[in-house]
């Protein structure tokens, strides 16, 4: 497990894997000088609902990882985040397995949002 060290010392836990795409996600963003949110569910474990965050470039960040050697990175799951970081939800942390439908669906409504 990682760590993403936000702020004043706020700590959320993530799998490395998943740590690994979002600091890429959130980097991009954050080097366009651009400010978003950044969502995701809780576990059961962790008390269920929801966490929301609000990225600026004025906010510190830092990512702590547990493996040494960097996972392969999936481009799917990678544009599938960058792509919901753009909408008014925010980044949405989402499975990876679900990348590939959010992306087809994305595309199915990109013609009514150009509307």
């Amino acid at each position: 497990m990682g760590t993403l060290i936000y702020g004043a010392g706020s700590r959320y836990e993530f799998d490395d894997r998943l740590l690994s795409h979002l600091k890429i996600a959130i980097t991009t963003k954050l080097r366009m000088h651009e400010a978003f949110l950044v969502s995701w569910a809780q576990p059961v474990e962790q008390g269920s609902g929801r966490v929301s965050l609000w990225f600026s470039p004025a906010i510190p960040v830092q990512y702590l990882f547990d493996a040494t050697k960097p996972p392969m990175l999936n481009r799917v799951w990678l544009d599938a985040m960058l792509l919901s970081a753009t909408s008014p939800r925010g980044l949405i942390i989402l499975p990876e397995e679900d990348a590939e439908s959010f992306l087809r669906q994305a595309a199915v409504h990109a013609p009514e949002q150009a509307n």
